[in-house]
């Protein structure tokens, strides 16, 4: 009992301590991104028409969409374990945990509910092709299932990321990797004796890795005695003041990141109406997204758990000092990722087993998203550092404002102007840089100052 007391889970501002934390974040996002690149690779391979590829893209945006609830979810308790730790108020984060984990089960339920009775009828509206609407309603209908594995892993973050332990993220997501790989080869070609599913089979492998990932993290929890510090399991009822609070601090970053992943379905609605090749080819882009975005995006959760850990501190006054700090970070990785994307096209797109018009095609795509992803790596830390101030109203707010304009971007330039495959993605760039700038504002404002969460 008395290391509950004494152990510090405060961060300084420092490369190092950015670093330590990054470097695991950076591992645990890539993981899913694997996953679903792997499934993708897979899938290419089972048709050269693409068929399986397009279907993977909508499944895969419409899943992520309930990820990012998770994820919002996540990034609100995150902040307020971060901000407990700061405090030095050790005693409340095992309350907050468990409290979340409700939370997350609850929201779960909901997500099955809803891909079971009303997805089918939303993809029967948006969707023109039957045979990708049937192939997408059979997936995500066992695909959904691995929704209350993955929001418990997601909460799993939250306490690691928040008390300055995101080295222990590698066990689950090794397990998660290395689970994925091997069940994606089984099942969807039917190899080491597994039977042959199929576009359906990576769904089943999905699952899987999902289970995995979440239960060796769990042990590694209780090994390493985290468990015991933090006092996790001891506050498993109903608690209406902390369930409020997680709520309140975190349903902003729920809607904020629902309608940023409504737009893309959007996106890739809108994409669908051009064809199967602009669909696999956009579901490739996503690709990049996931897999270069992986250090930004870990950066980026960093900002949001050190700057809310520095200002329980009370040191609101370094928070823009800590914020340059991880940005000069964040932009050199993306800014060699962009280079080697745009030397070197061929070698990512090869991996698809797609024809060589598919490459064509993609490549004047693939420059633009290389460029996005640099505007993307200074813009998501300034929004993660208004998540870190408590103010997440004001996240809401910015992608609001964001949105309005993504969505008309894409409307006109996709299905009412007719423009090109590139002109579209280039709605990327539209993104963020209204983030930036509005984010940017508010921090320089000072405004966040002096919140209490």
């Amino acid at each position: 009992m008395e290391s509950t007391t004494t152990k510090s889970y405060k961060v300084s501002i420092s490369n190092r301590d950015i670093l330590r934390m990054a470097l695991p974040i950076s591992l645990s996002i890539l993981v899913p991104q694997i996953n679903f690149i792997t499934n993708n690779i897979f899938l290419g391979h089972l048709d050269q028409a693409g068929d399986a590829l397009s279907a993977a893209g909508i499944t895969g945006v419409y899943y992520l969409l309930f990820a990012v609830v998770g994820g919002g979810l996540n990034n609100g308790l995150q902040a307020l374990i971060s901000r407990r730790a700061g405090e030095g108020r050790i005693e409340e984060i095992g309350k907050l945990f468990s409290q979340g984990l409700l939370i997350s089960l609850a929201l779960a339920a909901a997500g099955i509910l809803v891909t079971y009775f009303l997805a089918p009828h939303i993809l029967s509206l948006s969707l023109h092709s039957e045979q990708l609407r049937k192939q997408s309603v059979d997936f995500l209908r066992i695909r959904i299932w691995g929704l209350p594995f993955l929001y418990v892993y997601q909460m799993r973050n939250a306490l690691l990321v928040g008390t300055n332990q995101s080295k222990f993220l590698v066990y689950g997501t090794l397990a998660e990797t290395i689970v994925n790989i091997v069940l994606d080869y089984g099942l969807i070609f039917g190899h080491l004796g597994l039977p042959d599913m199929g576009f359906n089979g990576a769904a089943f492998s999905s699952i899987a890795a999902e289970a995995a990932g979440m239960a060796v993290v769990f042990l590694v929890i209780h090994n390493k005695g985290i468990s015991r510090d933090l006092q996790l399991y001891r506050h498993w009822r109903f608690d209406p003041k902390n369930i409020r609070l997680i709520l309140v601090q975190s349903s902003p970053l729920v809607f904020q990141y629902t309608i940023s992943i409504t737009s893309w379905v959007f996106f890739y609605i809108l994409i669908e109406h051009h064809g199967r090749q602009a669909l696999a080819i956009s579901n490739t882009m996503r690709n990049i997204f996931g897999l270069f975005g992986v250090f930004t995006w870990a950066f980026a959760s960093t900002t949001n758990a050190m700057v809310s850990n520095i200002i329980g501190q009370g040191l609101e006054h370094r928070v823009t000092e800590l914020i340059v700090k991880i940005i000069r970070l964040s932009a050199s990785v993306s800014v060699v990722v962009a280079i080697l994307l745009n030397i070197f096209p061929e070698i990512f797109l090869s991996v698809y087993g797609q024809d060589p018009a598919f490459t064509t095609a993609a490549i004047p795509v693939i420059r633009v998203v290389s460029t996005a992803l640099i505007l993307m790596s200074f813009s998501v830390v300034w929004l993660n550092a208004v998540t870190g101030t408590g103010n997440t109203r004001i996240n809401l707010l910015i992608e609001f404002v964001t949105i309005v304009f993504y969505c008309c971007y894409i409307y006109f330039v996709l299905e009412r102007w007719h423009m090109s495959l590139v002109m579209g993605w280039l709605s990327e760039w539209v993104y963020w840089l209204s983030i930036f700038t509005q984010s940017f504002l508010y921090m320089r404002s000072g405004k966040w100052k002096g919140k209490i969460v």
